[in-house]
């Protein structure tokens, strides 16, 4: 059965915001609700690399990561239309943000600070993370990030409720923005 209230998706849909905004969760569901292929921009690294986010992080440094990051975002977008699931720094380097406004939509998922820490304690995966106080690296992160994800396509709160919520806002959005540009969905 074809659901025809899914809008026509020409592009990727690329999700941007903080660590524990919901990118990999909400895309996924997003993909799946979408009829579409679901990339997760980490793992991607990951598979090219050939180690972990940490690992790059340990060997090479933050430069040496972002530079594979921008590559494998750049591959990624030259493909069919997918929902993209960005590390949350991704958005902020000029060249990978061309790119995506180029080739892509991007949604910045926007939380705010509690339910962000309250997602990132639940793994020990976040290389940024581990260099102090949780709470504080996040708060700082929001002041750096915040208007540079603000500059994203369209902009959806994700919350403490369900991920399904999310993927019902961002359709909704995504049928608005492809009719007459709409930005702002919060």
């Amino acid at each position: 059965m074809i659901e025809t209230d899914i809008p026509d998706v020409a592009r990727g849909i690329v999700l941007v915001g903080l660590m524990g905004a919901g990118k990999s969760s909400v895309g996924r569901r997003l993909a799946k609700r979408l009829g579409l292929m679901f990339f997760d921009a980490d793992q991607e690294i990951e598979k090219a690399a050939d180690c972990t986010i940490d690992e790059i992080f340990s060997r090479h440094g933050e430069a040496e990561f972002r530079a594979g990051e921008r590559r494998v975002i750049a591959r990624l977008l030259a493909g069919p239309p997918h929902v993209l699931a960005t590390g949350g720094g991704a958005f902020m380097d000029p060249e990978t943000r061309a790119a995506i406004r180029e080739q892509g939509i991007s949604i910045w998922l926007r939380a705010d600070l509690d339910v962000l820490l309250e997602r990132v304690l639940r793994r020990d995966n976040r290389p940024l993370l581990k260099q102090g106080d949780p709470k504080e690296i996040l708060r700082k992160l929001m002041v750096e990030r915040d208007p540079v994800y603000a500059q994203a396509d369209m902009t959806v709160t994700s919350g403490q409720g369900p991920h399904e919520d999310v993927v019902e806002q961002i359709v909704s959005a995504l049928r608005d923005i492809t009719a007459n540009g709409a930005k702002d969905t919060s």
